[in-house]
């Protein structure tokens, strides 16, 4: 214990009642009012009772930071997560929209194929149509010629003019000419106008 002195006495009160500050913390143990000093005493009663209300403000104090900061750990905690959902959301919507892209990618050249496959079916069976209405009208030409020709061989062996017949195979080969030459062109004309520019 630490005895005080009249001088430091007598300051420490001046000061405690000019200036209301007051001797706290760890060296008030120490601190031993000389004997018979009622005044000092009090003095040192009123300091330790400042002192505690000043620790146990502290306390509070600290007690309030402390739930401050957990408070601000669990919101950065609850930030972090939800940072954490935002960027996992995000790779997720980039990637699902990767995928619509391949999946129309894909999509658009499927289509692309079927229209061609299409197409080219459609050139096959216009082909093939345009193939067996030539065969079919040049083998009627070429029978009705044949026939039309051998009655007027016929006519000429056994020596019997047929005028009729004449005139008609004449005609018949001139007609059938220029019908095979229109049915040709008009296939074509046909062929033609069906295709793409």
């Amino acid at each position: 214990m630490v005895e005080i002195t009249e001088h430091t006495r007598n300051v420490l009160l001046e000061v405690a009642k000019s200036k209301k500050i007051y001797v706290e913390g760890n060296f008030l143990k120490i601190l031993k009012a000389p004997k018979g000093d009622k005044e000092f005493e009090e003095y040192l009663k009123l300091c330790k009772q400042k002192d505690i209300e000043t620790r146990r403000k502290r306390l509070e104090v600290t007690k309030q930071v402390q739930q401050q900061n957990k408070q601000l750990e669990t919101a950065a905690a609850k930030n972090n997560k939800l940072m954490f959902d935002l960027k996992v959301a995000l790779e997720e919507t980039e990637r699902r929209k990767e995928e619509a892209e391949q999946a129309k990618a894909e999509a658009e050249k499927l289509r692309d194929n079927a229209i061609s496959d299409l197409e080219t079916l459609q050139k096959k069976t216009q082909f093939e149509l345009v193939g067996r209405i030539v065969k079919i009208a040049l083998i009627v030409i070429m029978g009705v010629g044949v026939i039309t020709t051998a009655l007027f061989a016929y006519t000429l062996i056994t020596g019997q003019e047929n005028p009729i017949l004449e005139s008609t195979w004449s005609n018949l080969f001139g007609i059938l000419l220029t019908n095979s030459f229109s049915i040709v062109g008009t296939i074509m004309g046909v062929k033609y106008a069906t295709e793409k520019d």
